[in-house]
């Protein structure tokens, strides 16, 4: 087709401002999918996907419209996943567009996640066509969220559409802005190839679908090509289109958005933002943006049968299939035995992959308490990234540690900002700006270790709002911190899997917490049991559980003192040479207790 009738667009919004609400309706409205076969939240193929509301993988689907002047044009809608986790795939899928629709609740206004994807639309150069959503409810304040639009986004409240993607109201108007305001792509179709991959999965009949862009030239079945990421060489075996079923196609070409098969048999081959290219004619320049992928919070996945463990083995080698972010290592837990060590991008992909794991495999599983990676620089010179705190070198060897930090965004009603702003400085946060948005509404922003985020974080900031605050972040680099590891010693023995890398500031308070959580789960001896936190060699917290007393006295009903003293004496040697080669096993629901203790 030629590419004047092509409009390449995707729709971006806060979490449940009706985003797949209205991409369904313009399936509807432009007749790519029959009305009797339509059902709600087309996009969204995953069971996940339709009970949380989100979108969790990206999609592409090509409609067909034709505008009232009797224009036919082809409308490439690239569906992005919905939450922050996902910032670097809704990045490659802006990119893949030339515009945007921003979807806005009339009721709820401009929230944080509502401003970070307006600014990552304007970072590519986007047309972003601004859309008040769901006018149809009572609480529905269209002037005022018009006013933010201007105030917080510096959009023309003029250009702002009013719709209601559930009752179908506006869906015309956003099509023909759609037609009239996005402009056309541009490109060389007889130029080298040049197509860019923003998403891929597996297929266990045809291997990797991937999704491309392409940006110049043309991709035809039987071309050898070349991701320029890896450079692994293919040949393409079909390409086609979405409709929103499968369709195979001739060839796509410069402009176009469509899926490529070239007998790819390991998704983690096809990266996403990668550059495809013609083998025998490569491009000079790869198309921009490109970078890994890489997990930012991790945790240990454990069967609680130690029976299941080869069935976690199998069920997380076929979620990798379909997942090329998840990353996952064996590891040993004293107290939960064999299971893995897994990377994530974030909380909400934890949550997606702990549920994949149990509903699609049946597992029963214990998921330890969530941590970050570290990069430590060590006294010879050499830098090592590590993702546990048993894998931190001796203090001895280390020159200094970096943790990973993010810009937190926040937009709150004015009376809680005194709370949120406590909040945020107890977590470490510095602040960055704090500005009115409106007469109301109060914008914060906070740059904050990403440790200290990933456990109640979301919890406590809806808590201290009252559920009115919206948060959303962005990962901006590494810092150095002054950073110990916090060693846990029962009877003298050292607890790997309790170990953790704390801030020198909660130290002293976490070693505190934890001893005093130890002695109430521990359960007690024949002999006193010490429990100390300690760094490295010097210990900072102790405390004792009691020993079982058995009374030794109970048949001495007479006779000399000096009979009582003896008993006791030999009971006291024999508690000291039981503490000397007993073990203390620290009880499953005591480590889980403690890793889910709360600052």
């Amino acid at each position: 087709m030629n590419r004047r009738g092509i409009r390449n667009f995707s729709i971006i919004a806060h979490i449940d401002h009706g985003k797949t609400t209205l991409s369904d309706r313009l399936l509807e409205r432009t007749g790519a999918i029959d009305p009797r076969k339509m059902i709600e939240q087309t996009l969204d193929s995953m069971d996940l996907e339709r009970e949380r509301g989100i979108t969790i993988k990206s999609h592409a689907v090509m409609l067909p419209y034709t505008s009232r002047s009797g224009d036919v044009y082809r409308l490439n809608l690239i569906d992005t996943p919905g939450h922050v986790d996902f910032s670097y795939e809704v990045s490659r899928s802006l990119a893949a567009c030339e515009g945007a629709l921003l979807v806005v609740d009339a009721a709820q206004g401009v929230e944080a996640q509502t401003l970070a994807n307006a600014y990552l639309a304007v970072d590519h150069d986007l047309t972003i066509i601004p859309v008040i959503n769901k006018i149809d409810l009572p609480a529905a304040d269209p002037e005022r969220v018009e006013a933010q639009i201007e105030q917080v986004i510096g959009l023309p409240p003029e250009e702002a559409i009013l719709a209601s993607a559930k009752q179908g109201v506006g869906i015309d108007a956003i099509l023909d802005a759609i037609v009239e305001r996005v402009p056309p792509p541009r490109g060389d179709e007889d130029g080298p190839l040049k197509a860019m991959v923003f998403a891929s999965w597996y297929d266990s009949y045809r291997g990797v679908y991937t999704l491309v862009r392409v940006i110049d030239g043309q991709i035809t079945p039987g071309m050898q090509i070349r991701l320029m990421a890896t450079g692994s060489d293919y040949e393409i075996e079909e390409v086609g289109i979405f409709t929103p079923k499968s369709k195979q196609v001739d060839r796509l070409s410069a402009g176009e958005v469509g899926w490529v098969i070239a007998g790819i048999k390991d998704v983690h081959e096809v990266k996403i933002g990668d550059t495809l290219t013609e083998a025998r004619r490569p491009t000079s320049v790869p198309f921009p943006g490109f970078r890994e992928i890489k997990p930012m919070v991790f945790a240990g996945l454990y069967p609680s049968d130690s029976a299941a463990y080869t069935d976690l083995r199998d069920a997380l080698d076929k979620l990798r299939l379909n997942d090329s972010s998840f990353v996952f290592e064996p590891e040993v837990s004293e107290a939960l035995g064999f299971g893995y060590r897994c990377g994530f991008l974030g909380l909400l992909h934890m949550e997606i992959v702990q549920s994949r794991l149990e509903r699609e495999f049946d597992l029963d599983l214990v998921t330890t308490a969530p941590g970050v990676p570290y990069r430590v620089k060590l006294k010879d010179g050499d830098f090592i990234e590590i993702n546990s705190a048993t894998k931190l070198p001796k203090l001895q060897s280390v020159e200094w540690i970096e943790e990973p930090f993010i810009r937190a965004t926040v937009l709150t009603p004015q009376e809680h900002v005194g709370g949120l702003i406590h909040l945020m400085e107890e977590r470490r946060g510095r602040q960055k700006t704090l500005k009115y948005v409106g007469s109301q509404r109060v914008l914060l922003e906070y740059a904050l270790p990403l440790a200290e985020v990933v456990t109640d974080f979301y919890d406590r900031l809806k808590s201290v709002s009252r559920g009115y605050a919206s948060y959303d972040y962005e990962l901006i680099g590494w810092q150095r911190s002054e950073l110990v590891k916090l060693d846990l010693l029962v009877n003298g023995q050292l607890v790997d899997a309790l170990s953790m890398i704390v801030h020198h500031e909660k130290v002293r308070h976490r070693a505190q917490a934890l001893t005093s959580k130890l002695k109430d789960l521990i359960p007690r001896q024949q002999y006193e049991v010490a429990i100390q936190a300690a760094i490295g060699s010097r210990v900072i917290a102790r405390t004792n559980v009691k020993a079982l007393r058995k009374n030794v006295l109970a048949k001495c009903y007479g006779g000399d003192v000096t009979r009582k003293r003896k008993l006791l004496e030999k009971q006291k040697e024999g508690k000291k040479r039981m503490k000397q080669v007993g073990q203390v096993n620290v009880p499953q629901a005591a480590f889980l207790a403690v890793l889910q203790l709360d600052d």
